[in-house]
C-alpha cells in the first residue's frame, strides 16, 4: 500500500532533496526553493512551498494526477475519477486554485491530497532544450540575480540546421497536427467558425530571420521570468558564439524590446512552445518518474484545453436565451438608467 507520505518521499527523491521536510524549512528562511512571489499587489503574494500542500500523510494513494495548474476543474475531475492526490507543477493558493473557496473545504470534500513543486522541479532535466533542438552547455536558474529567471545556452543537435528545422521538430513532438485536426472537427460540430485554441494560435514562429537561416548556438530564454534586454546584451557578450535567441513557455510580440535588442545584436529570434504545452514538456516526464517510483499506483495526466469563442456562437440555443435573460433581467436593470 502506498500513502501520501510515499508520494512525498518520491518527490523528494526525484528532486534531489528539494521538498519541504518540516515547518522549519519555511520559517528559517534558508530553504532555497521556498520563495516569496510578489508583484506588490496587496494580498496577492504567495510563498512557494514545494512538497505536500494539504493532506493526511497516512492516507492511502492508489491514483495520482499530474497537473500543470490545479483548478476547480482539476479537483472535480479528481473527485469523479478516484484520484487520491494531485501533483501540481505551479504553486497552489487559497481560492485561486480551488474555485474561489478555501482549499481545505474543496479538497476534503473529495478526500484529495495536493502537492506542488514549481521552482524545485525546474532545472532537473534538459527536456525543454532537447525538444527545441539543442543540447545545453550552460544552465542558470536565477540569471542576473533574479529568482526563477532561467537561462539555457546550447548547441544544436545534428538534425537541426535551420530555424525552420526547429519549428518542424516542435510540430512533430507536440502533435500540433492533431490539435489542428481536433479544432477543425470541433468547429464543424459546434458550427463555430470563431473557435480558437491556445496551442494552435500560439505555435512557434520566426520573428527575426528566415526558415533557411542557419543555427548553431542558441540562447534560450523565458520572457515571463523577468528576462530583460540588458540580460540579453549581457549573455550575448558572455557567449559571442550565439547566433539565435529562442523564447519559449512565454512569448513576446511585435515591437517588444527583446526583439529590437536581438536585431541590434544581429542574432535570429524565434518563438518556441507556449506555456500551455508545459504539461507535455515538464508534466509528462514527472508523471513517468512517479510511475517508476510508485509501483502499483496509477498515474494520469490532467491536461487543460483553453478555447475562445464569440458569444454569438457559444452554447446551445437554450443557453444563449438563458444568458440574455439573466443579463437583461438582473445584471443590467441597475445600470439601465445610466445608459439612457
Amino acid at each position: 500500500m502506498k500513502t501520501v507520505e510515499d508520494v512525498l518521499i518520491a518527490l523528494d527523491d526525484l528532486t534531489g532533496g528539494r521538498v519541504i521536510k518540516s515547518l522549519n524549512d519555511i520559517t528559517r528562511g534558508d530553504h532555497p526553493f521556498v520563495l516569496m512571489k510578489s508583484s506588490n499587489i496587496p494580498g496577492k503574494e504567495i510563498i512557494e512551498t514545494p512538497g505536500l500542500v494539504y493532506g493526511d500523510m497516512k492516507k492511502e494513494v492508489k491514483k495520482i494526477a499530474v497537473a500543470m495548474t490545479m483548478t476547480e476543474g482539476s479537483i472535480e475531475l479528481a473527485g469523479a475519477t478516484g484520484v487520491d492526490a494531485i501533483v501540481a507543477h505551479h504553486p497552489i493558493a487559497e481560492a485561486a486554485n480551488s474555485g474561489g473557496v478555501i482549499l481545505k473545504n474543496y479538497l476534503d470534500l473529495y478526500n484529495v491530497a495536493a502537492f506542488e513543486l514549481h521552482e524545485a522541479f525546474h532545472g532537473l532535466h534538459p527536456g525543454i532544450p532537447f525538444l527545441h533542438g539543442h543540447q545545453v552547455y550552460r544552465t542558470e536558474v536565477s540569471y542576473g540575480g533574479v529568482h526563477g529567471n532561467i537561462l539555457y545556452v546550447g548547441k544544436v543537435i545534428p538534425e537541426v540546421n535551420t530555424l525552420g528545422d526547429i519549428l518542424t521538430r516542435l510540430d512533430k513532438y507536440m502533435g500540433l497536427q492533431d490539435e489542428d485536426d481536433l479544432l477543425h472537427t470541433e468547429k464543424e460540430l459546434r458550427t463555430a467558425s470563431s473557435l480558437i485554441e491556445t496551442s494552435t494560435v500560439t505555435r512557434g514562429r520566426i520573428v527575426v530571420g528566415e526558415e533557411t537561416s542557419p543555427v548553431n548556438n542558441i540562447v534560450h530564454i523565458f520572457p515571463h521570468t523577468g528576462f530583460s534586454p540588458d540580460h540579453l546584451r549581457q549573455v550575448i557578450k558572455e557567449h559571442p558564439e550565439a547566433d539565435t535567441v529562442l523564447a519559449s513557455i512565454s512569448r513576446v510580440y511585435d515591437g517588444h524590446p527583446l526583439i529590437e535588442t536581438a536585431k541590434e545584436l544581429g542574432v535570429n529570434f524565434i518563438i518556441g512552445n507556449c506555456h500551455v504545452l508545459e504539461i507535455l514538456e515538464n508534466g509528462l516526464p514527472l508523471a513517468y518518474a512517479l510511475d517508476r517510483l510508485l509501483p502499483g499506483v496509477e498515474v494520469v495526466v490532467f491536461r487543460e484545453r483553453v478555447t475562445s469563442m464569440s458569444i454569438n456562437e457559444m452554447g446551445s440555443p437554450h443557453l444563449k436565451k438563458y444568458a440574455e435573460e439573466m443579463a437583461a433581467g438582473y445584471l443590467l436593470k441597475k445600470t439601465a438608467v445610466h445608459t439612457l
